[in-house]
């Protein structure tokens, strides 16, 4: 994949319905100025983590990615906690978008039902994947444009109603005069806002794992790195901003933030302000998009990551195995049949433990991105310990050590305050259903620990090679 791939999927990776349905309820909960807060600080801890992030896949662009790394700086345990939370939450991200592309198509075609649609989706993304990564990169490039289009014409369209240039009389910046409106609910709602920030910047990460199957990975991980934050940034900040101009935080619309809400999309309202005609068909189409997007990486994620871990001993070896395209079918075979398996359990009325399953696999994500910020630290410090200096490293992370500290720490706040209100309430099944990822990692963690009696890696032992031919990784045998 080249580079326009990597930033593509980085940049399309985090804009989806967290944008384009979501954002409107943050800003009903905590107002404009309360969610914009909310976002810019989460995209300053996302940025963080991205360097972090850059500095190991350039140096050492695998497949595996952050179990790899967790496993070579931090324990072959932690990798392997690592590794498995995170496929598992891609599997079971992609049976959500299944559902959801359900939802979405019955917007244009009620008659049809939902499972007809998942198993369409789910045998297209399977067949883009299967194809070779360079498929999956353009598919990829072509899905998250359209979603970057959208946001863009957004974000002029509401700029022009903003300065009356069109959609008639304008708000202009009524909405952010007062400052318990702007600030609603005070610091606790933007604690709460953060949490959904959190969750809607997830994906960003995805360019670690497309660094192994890039081009020339040690000049274009940096290369995406240094952008994306910065265009991820301009679209949720200024999306939040025109969005906290054009619509009163006390419009009942902005509180609808499911796949079906389309039409109270925030998106969907000014675009209608704005005149432009189909506005609730256009933004379907365009969620669509993001769904579609959204499972496409999610797949390639979560097969890649069971390649990865099948190589080093950590899954079954025959989920190691290429074909001469370099495709791991097996693995992608597995991960597809898991999102299968999700829409089905949602389809056959076990809603109950579906909502658990994808509990899980949000919380998954948070976790993942602390063992990024854990194992960065731990790789500069061994990198050190070795007797290499900072200017051998393709790219440096600008803000280490406080870089990956203060990433973990706000990772650790985002994870205990995931559903604070339940636990201030004492509503036990409530925290049990949103804190349950936590001791699944633990108990993998501990489990793999007694098993294999693996060890903290000392910093003067830590593997930190990196592969000599930095293109995809050869296959392992071809089926």
């Amino acid at each position: 994949m080249s580079s326009r791939h990597l930033q593509m999927i980085a940049i399309g990776g985090s804009i989806g319905t967290g944008l384009f349905v979501a954002s409107g309820g943050t800003i009903a909960q905590a107002g404009p100025g309360g969610a914009l807060v909310a976002y810019a600080a989460v995209g300053l801890m996302v940025f963080l983590l991205m360097q972090s992030l850059g500095e190991m896949s350039a140096k050492i662009p695998v497949a595996g990615s952050f179990q790899t790394y967790a496993a070579r700086f931090v324990s072959p345990s932690f990798g392997f906690a690592i590794g498995w939370n995170y496929w598992f939450n891609w599997a079971i991200t992609v049976a959500a978008e299944l559902v959801a592309a359900g939802i979405i198509m019955d917007f244009w075609l009620p008659g049809v039902p939902g499972w007809v649609w998942a198993g369409v989706f789910l045998g297209l993304l399977t067949g883009l994947n299967a194809l070779s990564a360079r498929a999956f990169g353009e598919g990829e490039f072509w899905l998250a444009l359209i979603k970057v289009v959208a946001v863009v014409v957004f974000l002029i369209a509401g700029s022009l109603m903003i300065f009356g240039v069109m959609g008639g009389s304008s708000p202009g910046f009524s909405n952010w005069q007062d400052s318990g409106d702007v600030f609603h609910g005070g610091f606790a709602s933007i604690i709460s806002v953060f949490m959904i920030a959190g969750f809607s910047f997830q994906g960003t990460e995805l360019v670690g794992v497309a660094a192994g199957e890039a081009r020339n990975p040690r000049r274009e991980v940096p290369r995406a790195i240094r952008s994306v934050f910065w265009r991820i940034m301009l679209f949720y900040i200024g999306a939040i901003l025109i969005i906290g101009c054009l619509v009163p935080f006390t419009d009942p619309s902005l509180l609808a933030s499911g796949e079906a809400d389309v039409a109270a999309s925030p998106f969907t309202l000014v675009f209608e302000h704005a005149g432009i005609a189909f506005a609730a068909a256009l933004m379907n189409a365009v969620i669509l998009t993001a769904i579609l997007s959204a499972g496409n990486s999610g797949l390639y994620a979560s097969t890649r990551m069971l390649y990865a871990m099948a190589h080093d001993g950590k899954a079954p070896a025959i989920f190691g195995r290429a074909n001469r395209r370099g495709v791991p079918m097996h693995a992608l075979l597995a991960t597809a049949a898991v999102g299968l398996f999700g829409f089905l359990s949602a389809i056959v009325g076990q809603g109950a433990a579906y909502a658990w399953l994808l509990n899980v696999s949000g919380l998954c994500g948070f976790i993942v991105w602390a063992g990024i910020a854990i194992s960065h630290y731990r790789f500069r410090r061994g990198f050190l310990a070795q007797g290499h200096t900072v200017a051998e490293l393709p790219y440096r992370a600008a803000f280490f050590p406080v870089g990956p500290l203060v990433a973990f720490a706000v990772l650790i706040l985002v994870i205990a305050g995931q559903n604070y209100q339940a636990v201030l309430a004492g509503r036990g099944m409530e925290v049990l259903s949103s804190y349950i990822g936590v001791p699944i990692f633990l108990a993998l963690w501990l489990a793999h620990r007694l098993a294999t009696g693996s060890r903290i890696v000392p910093l003067r032992g830590m593997d930190l090679s990196g592969p000599d031919d930095v293109r995809t990784p050869a296959p392992s045998r071809q089926d």
